[in-house]
């Protein structure tokens, strides 16, 4: 056996074994004997896979020119019973071939056995896909949570992130360390990332919340800048319209009066002064004022120009700009056009869409590359 790894003969209660010589000169000779035998397996479409394994027969001393095997009954020289079964596969059926193996010591004739198998996936459905299904689904509660209740949220985000770091390293600790991907590789690494992008998802939310709370505080500290601008600008108009009425007043109380010397030594001199500084004024007799004067004080001189009686001099004012009304604008809820409510709605909705194509892609796909079937297989007869 080309292939054994292990082989046992039966010696329960003698050797399990006998020689036969028919009248024809047929000899016939029968051993029972248990073998291990390697079986190279491809584990692209694990667990949809089908394998093939195959069981060697070539005499270690005899060349072709010695000795040639041939089956003798053809297809019927291997049978095997339907009641075969093993824990995780289930045979399908069975073939025979001859070939010639050239080696180094020369060409020997080798009879080759191979036995179908198809993996059962019930195992792998109830151990492995319905769960990390359930655990993707469970980690889609967040979606409903309240966007405030982040102990729940971090939680159920990490529970089901480190839920499904173990189901893959349980899968993977039973299976051969091989450098290629698993199709249950490819499962299991979307569920993974089903899960985290839901953990990331609350991420997104928390930070379009804070962005949105900054740029409101923003807003309402700029709006009451603006307000405090606007109502200093209105005191300065009602005073500076004060400030137009006294004069026409005076204007009017002087036309009253004859320009005569007497009603000039009894007429008074009204001075008013506009303060930048304090933005005060005040009204005084004889020219003069109580207030602290610095260089850059604005002087507005109401009736006569300078000292004396008479002649009613110019007046100057300084146009104050009123800042129009705040038009009622809310303040900022969006950012780049989403609320972070909107994240968690959608979410809602994209996250099963794509959690459902993916499966009817995944089943579509590996159920229909599982596996070859040889053309000339012998199946087992129910």
């Amino acid at each position: 056996f080309v292939n054994e790894k292990v082989a046992l003969f039966h010696q329960a209660t003698t050797e399990n074994q006998f020689l036969r010589i028919m009248h024809t000169g047929e000899i016939l000779r029968s051993m029972r004997l248990t073998i291990k035998a390697t079986c190279p397996m491809d584990l692209s479409n694990f667990p949809m896979d089908t394998q093939l394994c195959t069981v060697e027969i070539e005499s270690f001393g005899y060349t072709m020119t010695d000795l040639r095997y041939q089956w003798n009954d053809g297809a019927k020289s291997v049978q095997m019973q339907n009641t075969v079964s093993l824990p995780q596969f289930l045979v399908l059926g069975h073939r025979q071939r001859i070939i010639e193996a050239s080696l180094s010591s020369g060409n020997y004739s080798r009879l080759l056995a191979d036995v179908q198998f198809i993996r059962s996936m019930g195992y792998y459905v109830i151990q492995v896909y319905i769960p990390s299904s359930l655990i993707v689904v469970m980690s889609w509660i967040s979606f409903w949570l309240n966007r405030g209740a982040a102990p729940a949220r971090v939680s159920l985000g990490v529970t089901t992130v480190l839920t499904m770091t173990t189901l893959m390293a349980s899968v993977n600790a039973a299976l051969p360390k091989i450098s290629y991907m698993k199709s249950i590789d490819i499962y299991l690494g979307v569920c993974f990332f089903m899960v985290f992008g839901a953990l990331i998802e609350y991420a997104c939310v928390g930070y379009t919340d804070k962005r949105i709370q900054l740029r409101k505080n923003r807003f309402l500290a700029m709006r009451k800048i603006l307000e405090e601008k606007r109502n200093e600008a209105m005191k300065q108009a009602e005073m500076q319209s004060a400030l137009e009425n006294a004069e026409l007043l005076k204007n009017s109380n002087s036309s009253s009066y004859s320009r005569t010397p007497r009603h000039d030594r009894y007429q008074r001199e009204a001075s008013v002064r506009f303060h930048t500084c304090c933005m005060m004024t005040c009204t005084v007799n004889g020219g003069h004022d109580t207030l602290p004067r610095n260089g850059k004080e604005d002087d507005l001189r109401l009736g006569n120009g300078g000292g004396g009686g008479g002649g009613g001099g110019g007046s100057t004012f300084v146009p104050i700009h009123i800042p129009p009304p705040l038009p009622p604008v809310e303040p900022p809820n969006r950012v780049l056009g989403m609320r972070a409510s909107d994240i968690d709605k959608y979410s809602r909705v994209i996250f099963p869409i794509m959690f459902l194509t993916f499966h009817l892609m995944y089943w579509m796909i590996y159920m229909s590359i599982s596996g070859d079937i040889p053309e000339d297989l012998v199946y087992l007869e129910d």
